[in-house]
């Protein structure tokens, strides 16, 4: 039994087992799958970036060109367009999700090295693996067309060179039978700064990869006395990121007349009303995803009711009333006007003025703890309802049951992560490294408070570290162990 289980064909087989269960039995869609969507077609068929707007494709900078470039390229092998080739584009992602899993096994490995575990390196990636293969959260993203699968891969093979960076940077000269010094340490700080471009292409904010390493290769280096090293690094790694993005810098610059490597942070189709008085409003109160169902995602498509949103949104009852009375004149065309945006952009001010710890506190420090502790059930049909105990459980226990079982389970691979960054931080030689991945996770999480929708998803690319993290809690080290570093 030990024997089959020490075999990573297994692990693999499994992993694809589940990810082809979640895409035959619960395949997926959101909103933006369909902006993916005629992206990809507008660009294999009209060989125009565009979205289909009053039966023209007009070009748009809404989204990153990865995720269409990817759909575009199945679309063209198939022969086959949207619906109808969305199997070969979920088969695809269950591929490129596996492969991740032996990259975050890598990864695991990497760090079994770094603290002097050189003979359990092969269990470190074992472990990793199958950790990696088994993880429902990341495992049902394959069933979507979404940017999660390339956007989890890009980052946890980014994690794996720009790891080896911060190893070289803290003495640390050979990896196993790979020196890291000399060009070895330029061709990871190169490849690192490339893949992050690769992944800026799908999301835009994988540059948070680099912000947070570069303020752990200041203090590494710094502390070393090298700083011509530290600078010319950043500088590297900042080319070797930006080379990707070149060709979509300059497609903005000649065909919407910008400069724009990103996409703007508050993307909108030509001539449409960006709701920055509405966004602020809800970012004194909206903390959950079920109320971008209820009131953000309906914006100026469907009716949006009072008694959808919380009290929590109302200090007064005047303010109540002013609210409803803007949605009722709403809900006749179903319509946000420019003057209705403003009134709601002073009752943020009012609310910001009257409570900003709310706002700049409390709001964002909830929204981090319902990103991170949930159960992750969005892409399957479970209700998600668990209370009353005893009147959910006649009602609907098996969604009840699943539920429970997989924010618990959510919970197990979170706080193993965290305990495996406290142990194996005792390390000299890996701290630099799980440093790395501890302040990745805070800076993303902190940037995802901020965005208009609080979605959970958002924080799985932060899975690759914490499952490398915590498949470390699953080897026998001893003290000697951590005071000897791999040199």
């Amino acid at each position: 039994m030990k024997r089959i289980f020490s075999s990573p064909i297994l692990a693999l087989v499994i992993g694809a087992a589940m990810r082809l269960f979640f895409v035959w039995k619960f395949p997926a869609g959101s909103g933006d799958t369909v902006i993916y969507d005629q992206l990809a077609t507008n660009w294999l068929k009209h060989a125009k970036y565009a979205m289909d707007i009053a039966g023209q494709p007009v070009s748009v900078d809404i989204r990153m060109p990865g995720y269409p470039a990817f759909l575009a390229i199945v679309y063209a092998l198939t022969g086959h367009v949207g619906e109808a080739a969305r199997r070969a584009v979920l088969l695809a992602q269950a591929f490129v999700d596996l492969s991740t899993c032996v990259l975050i096994g890598a990864l695991a490995a990497f760090l079994a090295y770094l603290s002097n575990e050189k003979d359990n390196a092969r269990r470190a990636f074992l472990i990793g693996l199958w950790l990696a293969a088994i993880c429902p959260f990341t495992a049902n993203y394959a069933a979507v067309p979404l940017t999660e699968v390339w956007a989890v891969f890009f980052t946890a093979l980014a994690m794996l060179f720009l790891a080896a960076v911060i190893a070289r940077a803290t003495g640390v000269s050979t990896l196993g039978q790979w020196p890291l010094s000399g060009s070895n340490y330029w061709l990871a700080a190169g490849l690192a700064g490339f893949v992050v471009g690769l992944g800026t292409l799908f999301r835009p904010e994988a540059p948070l990869l680099l912000v947070t390493v570069f303020l752990i290769l200041a203090v590494v280096l710094l502390r070393r006395g090298e700083f011509q090293r530290l600078v010319l690094t950043i500088a590297f790694v900042s080319f070797a990121a930006a080379l990707p993005l070149v060709p979509w810098t300059i497609r903005n610059a000649s065909t919407l007349h910008e400069f724009q490597p990103l996409t703007p942070k508050d993307a909108s189709l030509p001539g449409e009303l960006i709701p920055k008085g509405f966004m602020a409003w809800e970012r004194t109160w909206l903390y959950r995803v079920r109320d971008c169902y209820l009131v953000s995602w309906k914006l100026n498509g469907e009716e949006i009711h009072l008694s959808d949103i919380p009290d929590a949104a109302f200090d007064t009852p005047e303010e109540r009333n002013q609210v409803a009375a803007f949605l009722d004149a709403y809900n006749e065309d179903l319509n946000l006007t420019p003057e209705e945006d403003a009134v709601f952009a002073q009752l943020a001010r009012e609310r910001t003025a009257r409570h900003p710890l709310r706002t700049y506190l409390l709001i964002p420090f909830r929204r981090a703890v319902r990103i991170w502790f949930t159960p992750r059930i969005e892409l399957i049909p479970v209700s998600g309802n668990v209370f009353p105990l005893m009147y959910m459980r006649q009602e609907d226990p098996v969604d009840q049951r699943v539920t429970i079982l997989f924010f618990f389970l959510n919970i197990l691979y979170v706080g193993l992560g965290l305990w495996g960054a406290f142990r194996l931080g005792r390390s000299p030689a890996a701290r630099a490294a799980v440093s790395f991945f501890f302040l990745y996770i805070l800076a993303r999480t902190a940037f995802l408070t901020t965005l208009e929708t609080p979605e959970p998803r958002y924080v799985l690319v932060c899975f690759p570290a914490l499952i490398a993290l915590a498949t470390q809690l699953f080897l026998t080290r001893s003290p000697q162990q951590f005071l000897n570093p791999p040199q």
